[in-house]
């Protein structure tokens, strides 16, 4: 088990890098601003069950399998590509009102499996664990796999927390467009750019 002394600067470290501008905390935000923080907060939850699996793989040796297979990698990077494009063509196409609770939503259950597609589709999460959790991994600790799950899990305590403030305060934020469907239409518009350009990035990522 890592020291307490350890997991104190790897949470907070955790929580400052779940705060960085990067796809899933994006896909929080513009989905919050546009849906509301209750549907933003279930989509956390989404990206923090592929944030398990992605630990679970790491623990268990598949991650550095994921990054060694050049096949594999690439087809999941193209089918994290694909997802973020269907979004964007989605939030392109959205529905706007005037009326509140009148804006399309998802249930539940395709928000939570959004965010899991979005966080499972990403391969350079797995290498991103890859390279940041053994960096607080201490041999002489015992259990290097255990280690790991530990690491992991708080790493997605840390994010849940971060992605929560970012669903939260987008949400609030985005009941202003309820009145004006040109900020809707201009949202809607913006997200579907965004999604298109975390696509072509993710396509065109390497290991």
């Amino acid at each position: 088990m890592p020291s307490f002394q350890t997991l104190l600067p790897f949470f907070g470290i955790s929580v400052v890098l779940g705060l960085t501008p990067g796809p899933d905390n994006l896909f929080v935000l513009l989905q919050s601003a546009t849906r509301g923080a209750r549907s933003g907060m279930v989509i956390v939850l989404g990206l923090c069950t592929g944030l398990i699996v992605h630990t679970l793989v790491v623990a268990v040796g598949l991650g550095a399998l994921l990054v060694a297979s050049s096949v594999a990698f690439t087809v999941l990077k193209i089918a994290g590509a694909v997802y973020l494009v269907f979004l964007a063509w989605r939030a392109w196409r959205a529905p706007v009102s005037t009326t509140p609770g009148k804006i399309a939503n998802a249930d539940a259950a395709g928000l939570y499996r959004g965010g899991l597609i979005m966080n499972l589709g990403n391969p350079k999460v797995v290498i991103f664990f890859l390279a940041f959790l053994p960096q607080f991994v201490s041999a002489q600790r015992g259990h290097i796999p255990l280690q790991i799950i530990v690491l992991g899990m708080t790493f997605i305590c840390a994010s849940f927390i971060a992605f929560g403030v970012i669903a939260i305060a987008s949400g609030i934020g985005g009941r202003m467009l309820l009145g004006s469907t040109r900020a809707q239409r201009a949202l809607n518009r913006f997200s579907g750019l965004v999604f298109v350009a975390l696509a072509a990035k993710l396509a065109s990522s390497r290991v």
